[in-house]
């Protein structure tokens, strides 16, 4: 497939049928998996052969849509996860233990916060947060002895601040560590972190991937291009004794990383993808590229209306020429970001709650990137656990209103809109 365009990549890769086979990837409903003796099944629990042994670890059908995503990132393999959370904890304890220390960006989504804030730091890893636009000199100052990696969201959620992942990519591999990027907004059709110096990528694949809000799921996707043989990361290079001293490292060369997150910690956590879902987040990425196309173009066309509406105090979208960040949106994501758009309204919270409930085709879901158009306020739900310097670190103001533009009509979507302000417009 290495030759296709991502977009026939979106519906071809990861799955070829044979001769009589069906022609749309099958599920396989299945725990376990028949072999005929017990020294081949002896052989798939030692890793000396690749094969379905049990659901916890590989099905067929995830085996597929794991294929299918690795193809679409440029990676050398993945592991589906049971939700975004699960891989974001996944890509970080693959190779954090207690005692170590990760650089992340404070513009993330509220619920990786928590994840490294709280639970991560009850485990014994240590987190500083730096802001998504820090400079050189500022990531280095973040760094200590014991960091073992960096993490960064490619379009932060909901702040939608771009990161220079060159930047960010360059200052962690001078100190040997990898650079672990959440792609979900853009998704692999609007940005490839792998060709800016990502070594991981995680991604939700119940937002912009799944695209219709059914299918829960997170995913890691290694690279195969960051040197785990660089003594910092002895879980690569010494024996793993729980499986009689294999060595990942030299058994699995380039994909020593992903095999370590199925083997080692999807055996232990079992955060596996069912294989329901694995099915129909399949059938969402075949229409992946045709719905970013429209969820951008209709963003784009809300963000400029929203722009020049007198009742909007602010409009942050990073395909609007007056963004911040359009400058390395245009260098990372030159076809379109995504169809998020933040903004706050005149009157503060009480004229956004009033414009919130006035719509009528746009719904207010604790969701975002799928098919309809939707929208929330993540100071009191997705962030409400935050402080309000927390909040501020993280590009979240106390009127920001995340919007999920969708791929309806896109006048229908403006109409909406505009008659729900027109409501507000005497508060």
């Amino acid at each position: 497939m290495n030759n296709y365009h991502i977009n026939t990549k979106c519906i071809q890769s990861g799955y070829s049928p044979k001769n009589g086979e069906p022609r749309v990837l099958p599920i396989v409903q299945s725990t376990t998996y028949k072999y005929d003796s017990s020294v081949e099944m002896g052989k798939l629990f030692d890793l000396e052969t690749s094969g379905f042994f049990y659901t916890r670890l590989a099905n067929p059908t995830v085996d597929a849509v794991e294929q299918k995503i690795a193809d679409l990132e440029g990676g050398v393999g993945a592991v589906m996860t049971s939700s975004g959370q699960a891989a974001s904890l996944m890509a970080i304890t693959n190779i954090c233990h207690a005692g170590d220390h990760v650089i992340s960006s404070s513009a993330i989504y509220g619920g990786t916060f928590n994840l490294f804030n709280k639970t991560l730091r009850e485990l014994g890893i240590e987190f500083t947060f730096v802001q998504p636009t820090a400079t050189d000199k500022e990531l280095e100052n973040a760094f200590q002895e014991n960091t073992k990696c960096v993490f960064i969201e490619t379009l932060s959620n909901p702040a939608l601040v771009v990161t220079d992942i060159e930047l960010f990519a360059n200052i962690a591999h001078k100190h040997n560590v990898p650079l672990i990027v959440d792609n979900t907004f853009p998704t692999p059709v609007n940005c490839r972190p792998f060709k800016f110096g990502a070594d991981i990528i995680i991604h939700s694949t119940s937002k912009y991937l799944d695209g219709h809000a059914v299918s829960l799921g997170g995913v890691v996707v290694d690279s195969g291009n960051f040197n785990w043989t660089n003594g910092k990361f002895p879980m690569f290079t010494e024996p793993d004794e729980s499986y009689h001293g294999i060595i990942y490292s030299e058994k699995f060369g380039k994909a020593a990383y992903i095999t370590k997150c199925r083997t080692h910690l999807m055996r232990d956590l079992g955060a596996m993808a069912s294989p329901q879902n694995a099915f129909l987040l399949n059938l969402g990425i075949e229409t992946l590229f045709l719905r970013m196309e429209r969820h951008c173009s209709n963003a784009l066309a809300v963000a400029k209306y929203l722009e020049n509406n007198e009742q909007i105090a602010w409009i942050n979208y990073p395909g609007l020429e007056s963004s911040p960040y359009y400058s390395l949106a245009q260098k990372y994501m030159p076809n379109g970001t995504c169809g998020v758009i933040s903004f706050g309204i005149k009157g503060g919270r009480e004229a956004a709650t009033k414009f919130m409930d006035s719509l009528k085709l746009a719904s207010i879901v604790t969701h975002v990137a799928d098919s309809r158009t939707c929208l929330l306020h993540p100071a009191s739900t997705t962030h409400r656990q935050m402080t309000d310097e927390q909040l501020s670190e993280c590009g979240v103001s106390a009127d920001l209103i995340r919007m999920s533009v969708g791929i309806e009509y896109i006048d229908d979507i403006i109409a909406d809109i505009e008659q729900a302000l027109e409501k507000v417009k005497n508060l």
